[in-house]
């Protein structure tokens, strides 16, 4: 069965009202997705460069640098902003736990100049909640992520492409592997062409906390 953004967000809330709260969504969204790469590939001292947006989309890209840690890689994130403008509580409590571990390598801030040499990159900019154009550094953090030579995964749906209804804005990741949350959103299974492999994949939430939305 297929969803749209609001009944997801619908379903999250209804999980949060319950007790599950949303930073438990985001550590297993972050947890699950590292146990699809370790499916493919040893991540042992494989070098992983992980882009990361401001919102939970980024969270979940935060938790996933932590678990990759513990399985011998080395991660480097870049946050596409400033700390201080991390939207949620989450992802603001995933990147304090970040900021005590030296094992994997910090930066933040506007700046575009990006220049790494990874095994593998992972995209967590943008997630369901698109709109309009990508604008900086977003739009060249995107370019740079499709003009890279490596394996490209990303992080519940390729950043530029509306779930809803397939369409993109006016840049998108091309991806290799997409691992999407709780139930497949309308859109994203329409554009195999960006997603590559798409797995859909439980996080947690209550089947309860659909009640009323599906």
């Amino acid at each position: 069965m297929e969803i749209s953004v609001d009944q997801m967000y619908q379903i999250e809330n209804n999980g949060h009202d319950m007790g599950f709260l949303k930073k438990f969504m985001m550590e297993n969204a972050g947890a699950v997705a590292v146990r699809r790469l370790t499916e493919k590939i040893d991540l042992d001292k494989k070098n992983i460069l992980i882009f990361v947006g401001m919102g939970n989309n980024g969270g979940d890209g935060l938790v996933m640098a932590r678990h990759l840690s513990g399985y011998g890689s080395r991660v480097t994130v870049v946050l596409l902003g400033t700390p201080e403008k991390i939207k949620t509580e989450e992802s603001n409590w995933n990147w304090s736990i970040l900021k005590k571990m030296p094992s994997v390598k910090l930066i933040s801030g506007n700046n575009t100049n990006f220049d790494f040499y990874p095994d593998i990159v992972i995209d967590a900019i943008l997630g369901t909640g698109i709109s309009g154009d990508i604008k900086e550094p977003y739009a060249s953090a995107i370019n740079y992520i499709n003009g890279l030579n490596c394996l490209k995964f990303s992080v519940d749906v390729p950043s530029g492409l509306n779930p809803n209804d397939g369409k993109t804005a006016n840049i998108c990741v091309k991806s290799d592997i997409t691992v999407t949350f709780h139930k497949m959103k309308r859109g994203i299974p329409k554009r195999k062409d960006l997603t590559g492999e798409l797995y859909a994949e439980k996080i947690g939430i209550p089947p309860e906390a659909e009640e009323g939305v599906l």
